[in-house]
Parts: structure tokens; sequence; C-alpha cells
């Protein structure tokens, strides 16, 4: 997409976006959506870029930072894995993250999280991760990793932005409006550390049923509608590091 119809957009769609301080003094999760290599590793599957990305690779170096951050606070993370059993199609996408395979797993660079205790890994079989975190008996791993933590806001990165992430902000959202995730308060959304893929018109035109898919607008897009539905929207988060004196 051209950047002036991009700086256009920007202009009558504004995504007002803040610098989120974290501290000790509120119970923070981070909340990773889908960061696995079905989605991120060049060439791992049908829904995998075909060559590198910018935007997919700055979302992953900076969910890594991010993690890492968590883990040494030990604080907690809630990661989602896209994972689907082969007989069961997700319309309209090509088949991709089965279950058990390589594209189903963490991305190279955040697998250590495997091992790491303050970490909750969930697959899940759908778009939404919240309603993929429901259990057969009814019950809701998400939910229940917010009470059990107390956590008053959750940090939301991974991919896609307009996509698996949203929805999954969208779902929270309207959780907390009916206090079914007491205690939480704030939904954010960090942006660098978001990412969607990249499918160009003229390249959508010559696959059947395809839809364009213009990555920084469908970005811009997925970050509008979560600030929309009542997220806030980071463009920079930072860790409030006591002093020692």
């Amino acid at each position: 997409m051209e950047s002036q119809t991009m700086d256009q957009l920007k202009k009558e769609l504004p995504v007002e976006q803040e610098t989120l301080v974290l501290s000790d003094d509120v119970n923070t999760g981070l909340v990773l959506v889908d960061i696995v290599n079905g989605f991120c590793t060049v060439g791992a599957g049908n829904l995998a870029p075909v060559a590198p990305d910018k935007q997919i690779s700055g979302m992953v170096d900076e969910s890594v930072r991010l993690a890492k951050m968590f883990c040494e606070k030990k604080w907690p993370i809630y990661a989602l894995l896209d994972s689907h059993h082969p007989d069961i199609p997700e319309h309209p996408y090509p088949p991709h993250c089965i279950a058990g395979s390589d594209e189903s797993k963490l991305v190279p660079a955040l697998q250590w999280l495997e091992d790491e205790p303050n970490v909750t890994l969930r697959c899940k079989d759908c778009l939404d991760g919240f309603l993929g975190s429901i259990d057969k008996d009814g019950s809701n791993v998400f939910v229940d990793w917010v009470k059990t933590n107390q956590i008053k806001v959750i940090l939301v990165v991974g991919i896609c932005t307009d996509i698996c992430v949203l929805d999954f902000v969208c779902s929270a959202l309207s959780a907390r409006t009916r206090r079914i995730l007491t205690p939480l308060e704030d939904v954010i959304v960090y942006s660098p550390a978001c990412a969607t893929f990249d499918l160009p018109l003229h390249v959508a035109q010559n696959i059947k049923g395809a839809l364009a898919h213009p990555q920084e607008l469908m970005h811009h897009v997925g970050l509008y509608m979560a600030k929309g539905r009542g997220a806030k929207v980071a463009s920079e988060v930072l860790f409030d590091i006591p002093v020692e004196i």
C-alpha cells in the first residue's frame, strides 16, 4: 500500500498510543498469542511467511524481551499456541499448525518458556484464545490464570494483530464487563510486539477464495478495532526498576 494512502488512513483513523510503565505495584500478566513456527518462521507452513518479514521479526524480538523480563521478575505469562486437529478444518484458512507438529510449537527464540515455572502454555483450536481456553468440563484456563494470579492488567502481544490477537482482546474485554475476570482492570495491546501477515492484492487475485490482506493496513486496523472496543494500546513498554540505596 502506498505510503501516502497509509498516512491518510492513519490521519482519518488515528490510534492514540501510550507509554506503559510496569512495576511491582500492579499485578500484570503477559499474554503471548500464537507466536509459533506456523505463523512466524519462514517456510514453516501454509500460513508462515515465505520470506523474512520485518514486522513479524520485530514482534518476535519484542516478545522475547518482554518474556525475559517477566520471567526474571517471576510475573505470570500465558502463552497461547495454535494447535488444530487434522480432521477439523478452520475455514477459510488452509491446514496449519496441526497438533503435535513443529508448526504448533513456540518459535525457537521462545521455546525456553516451556521450562519456566511462571508460564502457562495453552493449545487452542480456534481463532479466539479465550474460547480456546475452555476445557471440556466448562472451566476456562485463562480465567483461572487471571484469578489465581490476581491479575489487574494483561499485556497482549502476538500474531495476527487483526485476527487472533483482536478476537482474544475483544472476548477478554467482554468477560471483564461481565465480571468474569475479576480483578482484571485493563487490557493493553503492545503494538510493536504485534504483527500480521502480508497478502497483497495482486497475489490474492491469483489464489481462489483469498482476500487481499495488506500487512501495514490490517495491523493498523487491528489496533484501531481493539482501541474502539475498550483496550489500551501501548507503543512502548518500560519496567520501573527500583533504585537500590
